[in-house]
This record gives C-alpha cells, structure tokens and sequence, in this order.
C-alpha cells in the first residue's frame, strides 16, 4: 500500500518535473536564440554597409582616375591702334576670352589674319622695346628695297612689300600654354601685334583681325 502510495507521488512529481522543464525550455530557447538571430541581423547590415561604402569607393577612385575631357572655345577679336610698330595686346586678349581663367591646364592659339601684320612676345614694361623692336625690323627690311629693284612687288607702297616679308620673319601665330587659369608668360612677357604698314594702316583702317582659339581641361 506504502509502496503504490510512493509509486503515485513520485508519478505525479515526474509530471510536474516535465510540465516544469517544458515551460522553462521554450524561453529559455527564446532568450538564447534572440541574441543570435539579432547579431546576426546586426552582422548582415554592417557587411551590407560595408559593401555599399566600398563601391562608393570605387566609383570615386574610378572618377578621380578618368581622364578630364578637353574643352574648345573659340574667338574673334579686331585691334586697331594709332600707328606702325609694336603694340602690347595682352589685356586684350584676357579680356576677349575669360575661359582662360577656368582652365587648369591647356594652350591659347592665337592668329592674326593678315600679311602684313605679326605677333611676338618680348618685354612688357619699358617702351623703349617697342620702338627699338620697329627700328630693328625697318633697317633688316628697308623700305628702299622697295624703288631700288630689289622687290618687283611694288605697286602698294613702300611698306607693302617691307611688311609681307617683316610677317613671314616675325611670324602671324603664337602657342602660350595656360596654367591654373592664367597665360603661363614670364613676368616680362608681353603679346604684340605688329602694324608693319603707313599707308591705309593703323589710324587709316587696317582692322586687324586676331582668331582666339582655347583648348584645355578645366580646373
């Protein structure tokens, strides 16, 4: 009797046991399973994060690594000026194209449509070049070559002839590189036009006619 009595409580206390263990399992298995569950969530963001910064990376270093593409600009400007010799046109041309100052790296071309007119570069600052630079010019090419048969070219004027050859010596086209948005010319470098003629030139309507042409990337 004792013993059925012992076989019964020990029966309903391995009941207990069970509902007791099942109750307590199923948190507990919730409770460790949610840690994971959210590192894990924690860990796929951060490598989606990761990923997505390291293509952002890629495209800006493959940005920065494609080369810049060349931009072309283009102008016309017509200088006049009271009379032959050499004249400074460097503020001229700044002024007759301000793209240059948007260009990191790049040349100006600059042309003068004409054949008896030049450009050159050469000082800047004293005067006195200028003038000298004519007088040189004038006794290389004299104007008595014009009456004394050297030239048959004669039927324009004295200067016509002098002029055409003082264009070809000195020349109609200038290349000046531009850097971080400047003309790169030395500190006393300056553009000149050259009027090479008197007659129907400078004061008496010779326009001449400068062709800007720009090429560069930009800064």
């Amino acid at each position: 009797m004792q013993r059925t009595r012992g076989r019964t409580i020990l029966g309903h206390l391995l009941i207990v046991l069970l509902v007791l263990a099942n109750n307590i399992a199923v948190p507990v298995a919730s409770f460790l399973l949610l840690p994971c569950a959210t590192r894990a969530a924690s860990i796929q963001d951060s490598c989606l994060q990761q990923s997505s910064n390291s293509q952002s990376a890629d495209i800006d270093a493959t940005a920065k690594m494609a080369p810049k593409i060349p931009q072309w600009f283009q102008h016309e400007i017509t200088i006049t000026a009271p009379k032959r010799g050499c004249h400074l046109i460097t503020n001229d041309i700044l002024k007759a194209a301000p793209e240059i100052s948007q260009l990191q790296m790049g040349l100006c071309n600059l042309f003068v449509q004409h054949t008896s007119a030049s450009l050159t570069i050469n000082e800047n600052a004293d005067p006195d070049v200028r003038r000298d630079m004519e007088v040189a010019m004038n006794k290389i090419i004299p104007a008595e070559w014009n009456r004394d048969g050297t030239f048959r070219h004669t039927m324009e004027g004295d200067d016509d002839m002098p002029g055409h050859v003082k264009s070809s010596l000195m020349g109609v086209s200038l290349n000046i590189p531009i850097r971080n948005g400047r003309l790169a010319l030395g500190t006393w470098q300056g553009i000149y036009l050259n009027e090479h003629r008197d007659q129907g030139g400078w004061g008496g309507g010779h326009a001449r006619h400068i062709v800007i042409t720009l090429q560069g990337v930009s800064k």
